[in-house]
């Protein structure tokens, strides 16, 4: 839908032009992000508490709930790539340029950083809904510190050092595309078998909890967060798609900062949205799908914190908590760059390609995350 003076035309997606597309887009992106941040609210959807629990408590609940969202992720995504609706091969996540260090650095220092900052960056959007001045504040470190890896100071040591560390796997790094290379099998065969075999596996993993299965939030969460993931690879990967860009005379996908399709991540949307702000005036900026999933999850979160009656403002307790939580958004910041995404970003949307780099992201911020809370209490003992 467009306006042309007062009147409203309506335009057909398939024939409309990028800036006729660029609002299904966000908008798309703003409405999977707000019901994420409302159930992700209601539910305590937590990677870093996830983690938390496991190690400190020995409760596997939310675990179970972040490998539900995966295998549920991967599962519907897996069937859109099949039924030829999107082609995950032009994501940021299935490249043949396997960068291996990066990965781990950035994935390792970001579960680093989530500890800290007492939660990843899908996490401080919805505390933030929630009236969390501390995570107001990891939310500007962190979009400060991703920008200087993309763009600046942070992103001359990744780029020099970090990234140059790389495999190029001809194929591609994803599971199928490496696994019909090796055996002749068709990459579509490849695709079914192993999303089955491993969404299937992980769905078993979750549900063989009794406590697990007794709660309807662990799968709410899960289910939900797992559908909105495949719901943004269709709006950006379908509805944002265009065959033959009328500038440029190349395919394109609308109103995404990387140029391909993206489904949902919570480290570069942060530091557009900073900077979108900052050049609120400049006609030449738009409100992309990254930017507009950021301001859906604050917004969902906000409405159920508020229609719930759970909204709280929360400050810091002292100095070192402060402290805490800055470094924590600045190692998220550096990290989630350099490793291509966050717990939701590789952990979810990437696994939901079957990359190769977003098992090894996911596995590295366990890894980090579980080594800041083994110091952490090391030090209090």
């Amino acid at each position: 839908m467009v306006r042309a003076g007062a009147a409203v035309i309506f335009v057909p997606v398939t024939e409309a032009t990028p800036a006729q597309l660029a609002p299904y887009v966000a908008w798309g992106a703003f409405l999977l992000a707000f019901v994420f941040g409302a159930v992700g609210n209601k539910t305590n959807f937590c990677t870093m508490g996830a983690v938390s629990d496991w190690i400190n408590m020995g409760d596997t609940g939310r675990m179970r709930m972040w490998l539900l969202a995966i295998a549920v992720a991967l599962l519907g995504s897996s069937a859109l790539q099949l039924a030829g609706v999107v082609d995950l091969s032009k994501s940021i996540y299935q490249g043949p340029n396997f960068t291996w260090l990066s990965y781990l650095v950035g994935g390792f220092l970001f579960g680093v950083g989530m500890t800290l900052g007492s939660g990843c960056g899908s996490k401080t959007l919805i505390r933030i809904g929630g009236g969390n001045l501390k995570s107001l504040v990891v939310f500007v470190f962190l979009g400060i510190a991703a920008y200087m890896t993309l763009r600046g100071l942070f992103g001359a040591f990744r780029a020099g050092v970090l990234d140059p560390v790389a495999l190029t796997l001809a194929p591609g790094q994803d599971l199928p595309s490496l696994l019909a290379a090796a055996t002749g099998v068709a990459k579509a065969t490849c695709t079914a078998v192993l999303a089955a075999v491993i969404g299937g596996a992980l769905l078993a993993f979750a549900y063989a909890s009794r406590d697990f299965r007794s709660s309807f939030d662990y799968t709410l969460g899960g289910v939900v967060t797992g559908l909105v993931v495949v719901g943004g690879w269709y709006v950006s990967g379908r509805l944002g798609y265009i065959a033959e860009d009328p500038q440029s005379l190349q395919e394109a996908f609308v109103a995404t900062n990387t140029g391909r399709m993206e489904s949902f991540s919570f480290v570069s949307p942060l530091a557009f949205t900073l900077e979108y702000l900052m050049f609120w005036t400049d006609k030449s900026k738009i409100i992309t799908y990254g930017i507009a999933s950021a301001a859906g999850v604050i917004a969902g979160s906000a409405a159920y914190a508020l229609a719930t009656r759970t909204f709280r403002w929360e400050g810091f307790r002292d100095a070192e908590d402060t402290a805490n939580h800055i470094g924590g958004g600045l190692l998220m910041g550096f990290g989630g760059i350099t490793a291509l995404g966050c717990t939701i970003g590789q952990g979810i949307t990437g696994i939901s390609t079957l990359a190769l780099g977003s098992i090894l992201t996911f596995a590295s911020i366990v890894a980090g995350s579980v080594a800041t809370m083994k110091y952490q209490y090391w030090r209090m003992s």
